[in-house]
């Protein structure tokens, strides 16, 4: 491998090397080309009993029809003791009298009700560290959030929840620290306010610090609201159109372990019903810009200008569908699938709405692809949460896997062809734009049903294949392992950034192979209520080796050419000097 200078003059320059998948002539197909390389079938495994002892999500359904209990929870894939093996953080319920008086904040009465933490041993399995951690947490856990806050080499936790947020700082020895309080990043105290979902760990200033953006739901406190009946006897939850909207908090990081609120200094501060947040830079003019799904709203782009963020969902044509029509935003990822340099977006919803593909057409606008890409017809009868691009097959084409389920626990009373439970989604993509569902030959864990919420990826066994890890609302966990035989070659890189934030959230790293290039953004965000790993994994079909190009948030640029692919671990890059 050889480094060459920071300061190189193109960032967009191509190079002919060999990456991702040739034809018979021995010639890179042309990019959206559906050439692809040979690939068995599709195969996961369910690998939970690996999870000792095994995770049950706590909802706490009621006849009250909190609405609440439909929504929950996320899950994070890290590596919180950088042994080189991911770690996995559940997020948990809590417990909600039937009925709840208005004021009532959810308690953690037991550890049927904690938050866990499980270590992965080095023979794969799982262990509970939950207590010695010191992540029981509080209130109605929603969301989490996986960033170095502090610059120290360990990953932090920040935990959303109705009833208080919490900032876990890891202190390096398997134990972490809460510094909510010494933070400033409890959230809003008012009565109604508290309700957190997502949150993303970005640098909003590009000072080097990471900052947190912590979506809320709706304004909403335990009240016995009558919303009708599906049929009789059978009580309804309330749609969130009777619900005020509510505005994100936004804390800057002061760089001394506080922080202070600051969403309408930046601009974040439209009121929403947000349930999902990705980043990436759309127009690529180097600063990392938002994307923010709501529910039942306008879904919003932040596009960053420097100084603050302009929400320009509208304009870009990603605040509703193809029929001027809101739906309800749930789940996001905010990466190019086309492999023409611009990140698109794609965001789930419930059932007849049609999950949401808005293509990227480099003029600051998206155009809705859900009916071209095929999209369409295989989720109108779905409903999904969190959802993200991935290569499963390594064949240099960003693929789709969504949680699925609905929230109506009694949505097939009314209407039969609907399911509150659901099988996942696997959607191969296949070039010129188009995706296929595979889900029913990807194995037996793509015919189970479940009432799936959070998504996480990430390479779990260190084998150059994505996995997954699956929460299901009131249900188990599920570590879902990538078996998928294809014979094509990856590359994972960890970047570790030194004038940039240590994590190098918002880089743009950019390979090159074949004259041929692939893009992804360095983020733990994205997908519904969850974290996924980090490090940025590529498929290189049948490359042994690719160029890489990334451009960090300090805005140095680095080429590295001759990276050898198929490493057991992630090749660990440094920021260079200025």
């Amino acid at each position: 491998m050889r480094v060459l200078p920071a300061n190189f003059a193109v960032f967009g320059l191509l190079l002919s090397l060999s990456c991702g998948t040739t034809n018979l002539a021995g010639q890179a197909p042309a990019a959206g080309s559906k050439t692809k390389s040979p690939v068995e079938h599709a195969n996961f495994i369910d690998a939970s009993d690996r999870l000792k002892p095994g995770f049950q999500a706590r909802a706490y359904h009621s006849s009250h029809k909190y609405i609440m209990e439909t929504i929950g929870s996320g899950v994070a894939a890290f590596d919180y003791d950088n042994d080189g093996r991911l770690d996995i953080f559940l997020v948990n319920g809590a417990s909600v009298p039937n009925p709840a008086p208005k004021g009532t904040i959810p308690q953690k009465k037991g550890p049927e009700d904690w938050n866990r933490l499980y270590h992965q041993k080095s023979d794969g399995s799982f262990e509970d560290v939950t207590e010695r951690a010191g992540l029981k947490g509080v209130g109605y856990g929603m969301g989490v959030a996986v960033g170095d806050f502090d610059n120290d080499g360990f990953e932090d936790l920040y935990v959303t929840a109705y009833g208080g947020n919490r900032l876990y700082r890891n202190n390096g020895d398997g134990t972490f620290t809460d510094v909510t309080e010494k933070s400033g990043t409890g959230g809003a105290a008012a009565q109604g306010d508290t309700w957190y979902t997502a949150a993303a760990w970005v640098d909003l200033d590009n000072d080097g610090k990471l900052d947190l953006v912590a979506l809320r739901y709706v304004h909403w406190d335990f009240e016995d609201v009558w919303c009708g009946e599906h049929r009789e006897g059978y009580r309804a939850y309330c749609h969130p159109d009777i619900f005020p909207a509510i505005r994100p908090m936004v804390y800057r990081n002061n760089g001394d372990g506080t922080f202070t609120e600051k969403g309408v200094a930046f601009g974040l501060d439209k009121p929403a019903k947000g349930l999902g947040i990705a980043l990436a830079d759309f127009n690529r003019d180097g600063k990392v810009d938002l994307a923010i799904a709501n529910d039942s709203m306008f879904e919003f782009l932040y596009r960053n200008e420097g100084d603050k963020f302009s929400e320009i969902g509208l304009t870009a044509e990603i605040a509703v569908d193809s029929e001027g029509k809101t739906y309800a935003g749930m789940g996001i990822d905010f990466e190019d699938y086309d492999n023409d340099g611009l990140p698109d977006l794609v965001i789930t919803n419930l059932a007849m709405q049609k999950y949401a593909l808005y293509r990227n057409n480099g003029d600051g606008s998206f155009n809705y692809d859900t009916y071209s890409s095929g999209i369409a017809k295989m989720t109108l009868l779905r409903s999904g949460w969190g959802i993200r691009f991935f290569d499963y097959d390594n064949d240099g084409r960003k693929d789709l896997i969504v949680a699925q389920g609905h929230d109506l626990d009694n949505v097939e009373l009314n209407f039969p062809q609907l399911h509150y439970r659901e099988p996942m989604l696997l959607a191969r993509n296949v070039g010129e734009g188009k995706f296929v569902d595979i889900s029913s030959e990807a194995g037996a864990v793509f015919r189970e049903p479940w009432v799936g919420r959070g998504l996480a990826l990430g390479d779990f066994d260190n084998d150059g294949r994505l996995d997954a890890v699956v929460t299901i609302n009131d249900g188990p966990a599920h570590l879902i392992l990538n078996r998928t035989e294809s014979g094509n070659h990856w590359l994972t890189l960890l970047l570790v950034g030194h004038t940039s934030n240590r994590d190098a959230i918002g880089a743009n790293v950019r390979v090159i192979c074949h004259g041929q290039s692939q893009y992804a953004t360095v983020s733990t965000a994205g997908s519904y209520l969850s974290s996924s790993d980090k490090r940025v994994h590529f498929g290189l079909g049948d490359s042994t080796e690719a160029d890489v190009e990334i451009l960090w948030p300090s805005g140095i640029r680095q080429r590295l050419q001759h990276v050898s692919g198929n490493q057991d671990q992630a090749l660990r890059i440094e920021e260079p000097a200025k």
